[in-house]
């Protein structure tokens, strides 16, 4: 079976928690003690019915609150697919922890409440959807039992976000109406809402297809660890072990390796079963060469006709997730596909407004969950690829110096 990653993204207080709840209790996935820890926690609440909001909902904050404020990965089953799920937080101040749920999934689901229809936090999360590549939205139109399940409520919703979406980038755009409370239309389909011929959410979980999502053109493999076992039975192997972060290799390829520009073949691919004829995303495999070249973690391994930009200069945008804001000429660590180096932040070229799409200019400074367009300088040159060609080479994260802290995400345009 094949996986898919995926993500829910909303305002506050639309029904994230409840959905997953609901997805996963009418999948039957949910452990008999976990489920009797929500009974309880839902007694002492008061709540007078199983709130399934309490499954993802696990720091004690959260089950007080009735809000989300980590991101809580669950892991579950079909028969048709294994899937690894992210539920994120819908608050102003927790947009960085949105950005972090949403920046390896395959699929986002974008929560709308049906009797609020698409606001600020809407159109904030659907931006960094679209930013972070996500090729397949879906977008749940919930708490349509709140609203008497019309349909008039729901073209209009679905109306009024098209004409927002129009303005970014999302290919593969669903629409669905749903009581995750009652679980219409998210695993059984709804009888109250006979009006809605599509898919219910489950089936459109199982059958997207997101296997075409990588790229196999541009043959990447960031070099993660060198393996030298040193033992009798191996002791002249030297390999390079990595994912595939793009493209296909096989042995006999003619590749390049970068920074230092020496050509060389492949001459085998490793895996834990043995070895194989070709690697692509995304595999981990371990690659031997031909020749014997310096290579060490950070190294780009690709073909020599096809190599990625390598360059000290770097437009980036950024979606700032430290506390303490941007310090335009600052110097941060970057960490990029295996690599690090040190930058300095050159310039900061706009900041947007994420209701209006608009580049603000007049006003530069960049804080928390703010997104900008800005320029840095690094130390070395990164080897990698606009995001929208390579999700994994276009993607890097800026980290503090004195204190560790990853303060900001960005992609490579």
């Amino acid at each position: 079976m094949d996986l898919l990653k995926f993500v829910t993204a909303g305002s506050v207080d639309d029904g994230k928690s409840t959905l997953i709840g609901r997805l996963l209790y009418d999948t039957k996935t949910i452990f008999e003690d976990t489920l009797e820890q929500v009974k309880m926690s839902s007694e002492r609440r008061g709540d007078g019915h199983t709130n399934l909001a309490l499954v993802t909902d696990g720091l004690r904050a959260e089950r007080e609150q009735g809000i989300t404020i980590d991101v809580a990965y669950r892991y579950f089953a079909t028969p048709k697919r294994k899937f690894i799920l992210a539920d994120t937080p819908g608050h102003i101040q927790y947009t960085r922890n949105m950005v972090t749920g949403a920046s390896n999934a395959d699929l986002a689901i974008v929560m709308i409440d049906a009797r609020h229809g698409v606001i600020e936090q809407t159109k904030r999360h659907s931006f960094i959807v679209s930013l972070l590549g996500i090729k397949h939205v879906v977008v749940a139109i919930n708490k349509m039992d709140l609203v008497d399940f019309k349909e008039e409520v729901f073209e209009q919703i679905k109306s009024d976000y098209l004409s927002f979406t129009s303005k970014i980038s999302i290919p593969d755009l669903r629409f669905v109406p749903m009581s995750a409370l009652d679980g219409d239309n998210v695993v059984d389909r709804s009888t109250k809402m006979e009006w809605y011929q599509g898919p219910t959410l489950l089936y459109i979980l199982e059958n997207v297809q997101v296997s075409n999502d990588h790229n196999f053109v541009d043959s990447r493999f960031p070099v993660q660890y060198v393996v030298r076992p040193m033992s009798n039975e191996h002791h002249d192997f030297r390999g390079y072990a990595g994912r595939v972060a793009g493209g296909v290799f096989k042995p006999g390829d003619e590749v390049t390796v970068l920074p230092s520009g020496f050509g060389t073949k492949v001459k085998a691919i490793h895996t834990f079963d043995g070895e194989i004829e070709e690697a692509f995303p995304p595999m981990s495999v371990t690659i031997t060469l031909e020749d014997e070249i310096d290579i060490s973690r950070g190294d780009m391994i690709a073909k020599p006709n096809n190599k990625p930009v390598s360059s000290q200069d770097v437009d980036l945008m950024l979606c700032w997730l430290g506390e303490r804001p941007l310090i335009p000429g600052g110097k941060y660590m970057v960490m990029h596909a295996n690599n690090d180096a040190r930058c300095m932040i050159k310039e900061v070229v706009y900041k947007m407004d994420i209701n209006t799409l608009h580049r603000v200019e007049d006003d530069k400074s960049i804080r928390m969950n703010d997104i900008g367009r800005v320029r840095i300088r690094t130390t070395k040159p990164l080897h990698g690829d606009i995001y929208s060609k390579n999700r994994f080479t276009g993607s890097l994260i800026l980290v503090e110096e004195g204190t560790n802290n990853t303060v900001a995400a960005g992609i490579i345009i």
